[in-house]
């Protein structure tokens, strides 16, 4: 009696997700906003104690997460931001202008993303590809390169563009508290979303038996005849 042949398993694929992380962020950069948007109603739209509320909020996140060891560099840009949100609204008297900076963002990451899928050095890839550690190796496997690509263009409409829509809406139209609600749903809710719908379209470009986001495949050399 013949032994039945084996099959080899297929390669095992890991989320999106686990890659990428970044709910801890998405989180603490929504808190602010929302700060300012409590204090500037509490304090009669006053944009001062709007402002003031936010910067406090936002130092005291990043405390909490120097003492829980991030990486104080993340901890003063996240304050940085918040601070340079606040003056912008300060010195136009404008409440709306405290997301000024999150709408332009969103309108340059729009465009990166963009402009690095046409150049074809779509950023997914080379986010996944420094968080594995590949460096540029994943460029050499075409069918990564085609997947990455793909699951790009989710980022730059259904993230990107998306807030930019609704961002420069409600700012043109000075919904201060329809911002900070915006500001709040289109953060980690819109991000987990993004990374499950940019992971299905990887996986779905990638053809049947691709060993994975972790072991691109460069493609075959062309013999001297062909």
């Amino acid at each position: 009696m013949t032994d039945s042949p084996t099959t080899e398993p297929s390669p095992q694929r890991e989320s999106l997700a686990s890659l990428l992380g970044g709910r801890k962020g998405a989180i603490d950069a929504s808190l602010p906003p929302v700060a300012f948007v409590a204090g500037w109603l509490a304090a009669d739209r006053s944009i001062a104690w709007g402002a003031g509320v936010a910067i406090a909020v936002s130092v005291l996140i990043g405390g909490f997460r120097l003492l829980r060891g991030d990486r104080a560099r993340a901890v003063v840009v996240s304050l940085a931001a918040v601070v340079a949100a606040a003056l912008i609204a300060l010195h136009t008297g404008r409440a709306e202008d405290f997301f000024l900076i999150q709408l332009l963002s969103n309108v340059a990451s729009a465009l990166l993303w963009a402009a690095s899928i046409v150049v074809r050095w779509p950023l997914l890839g080379v986010v996944v590809g420094f968080a594995l550690g590949q460096k540029t190796r994943w460029r050499k496997d075409p069918e990564l390169l085609r997947a990455y690509s793909r699951a790009s263009w989710v980022w730059v409409f259904g993230q990107y563009t998306l807030r930019v829509l609704v961002y420069g809406s409600l700012w043109w139209a000075g919904q201060v508290v329809a911002l900070g609600v915006a500001r709040t749903v289109l953060s980690w809710p819109l991000v987990a979303v993004t990374i499950a719908v940019s992971g299905w379209v990887l996986y779905r470009t990638l053809p049947e038996g691709h060993p994975g986001l972790r072991h691109p495949r460069p493609a075959p050399a062309l013999r001297a005849d062909e």
